[in-house]
């Protein structure tokens, strides 16, 4: 099984993690007038495809008790169980983020919903594997939240007053709750008993993603959060680009999930999710850049904007410094 051998290598792995889980949702934002309840069946098959492409490779190199197959065999059921749901919350949090960009827009969905998810995140899966300086960790996760309330006051500035966008702001937030919470769960299967590997893990954390798409897709396709209920037979119907991006964003973030639990390897779960979750800084440059989310933004939302990446950084310099401060 491939995991990296120095610090350098995790670190240089997670700001993949954070590049691909701050990028993926550019794909749908490249598909038009196709709603994201028909895009996501394609992006679920695409997450777990791409898991049991890694581990059946570079997972499953060598016949020691750590590759993949040997692993998933000695594993107990209640990991793969923790797995499984911890696949389950994170599709629900996941649906609701992709809610919350058509609603409010990458630069600013992404920043509150990780945002929140970054400290939910990073203080329960170090409860369960305290690794890593708690101080600096701590530090870290204040920056994260300031970043996000700079991001929220950025997005005052150029869009206050729009009921449809307090909706996508409380759906971001909720999505960071929940999106805070299938990290402990993974943490658990990966550190109790005959726990699974890393790449085990991703492989039944994105199954449990798939598995719960009948539940929670199609309970969104029926009440949609914004817009009209979507018809299944929308889906045979749909572009061939929306299918192939959508299975290219699933791909996308689950190369992200592979490098981020194979990192953690070396430096612990907390470590590698806060800095991975600094992905929201990817999004908003996305959402600035490519789509002019913040066209037209007036002097106060640009301070914020860049006081919010400001603080992003230093986020992510602190819980790396995290890893080595006694």
């Amino acid at each position: 099984m491939f995991t990296p051998q120095t610090f350098g290598g995790a670190l240089a792995m997670i700001i993949i993690t954070a590049i691909c889980w701050g990028s993926w949702a550019n794909t749908y934002k490249g598909v038009k007038n196709y709603p994201f309840e028909l895009f996501y069946w394609d992006y679920a098959v695409g997450i777990f495809l791409t898991a049991l492409i890694y581990a059946l490779t570079l997972g499953n190199i060598g016949d020691d008790p750590s590759s993949f197959l040997n692993n998933v065999r000695s594993a107990d059921a209640s990991n793969i169980g923790w797995a499984l749901l911890a696949g389950v919350i994170f599709n629900l949090a996941n649906l609701l983020l992709v809610a919350g960009i058509d609603m409010v827009g990458m630069a600013t969905a992404f920043p509150v919903a990780i945002g929140i998810a970054l400290v939910i995140g990073v203080v329960l899966s170090y409860v369960q594997q305290p690794k890593g300086n708690v101080m600096m960790l701590t530090a870290g996760v204040v920056c994260a939240v300031v970043a996000v309330i700079l991001d929220g006051k950025a997005y005052e500035q150029v869009a206050s007053g729009k009921a449809v966008s307090r909706k996508g702001l409380i759906v971001s937030v909720v999505s960071g709750v929940l999106m805070g919470t299938w990290a402990p769960f993974s943490t658990r299967a990966l550190t109790h008993g005959n726990a699974l590997g890393e790449y085990s893990v991703c492989v039944f954390l994105t199954l449990g993603a798939l598995l719960s798409c009948p539940l929670w897709n199609t309970y969104l396709m029926k009440h949609p959060l914004i817009g009209q209920p979507v018809a299944f037979s929308g889906f045979f119907d749909g572009p061939a680009r929306g299918h192939l991006l959508g299975l290219l964003g699933g791909a996308i973030w689950s190369t992200g999930l592979v490098f981020f639990s194979i990192a953690s390897h070396y430096t612990g779960v907390a470590i590698s999710y806060a800095i991975g979750q600094s992905a929201p800084m990817v999004a908003a440059l996305w959402g600035i850049f490519a789509w002019k989310e913040f066209a037209g933004a007036n002097r106060k939302a640009r301070a914020y904007l860049a006081l919010m990446f400001i603080f992003y950084i230093l986020a992510i310099l602190l819980v790396a410094r995290a890893n080595t401060a006694s």
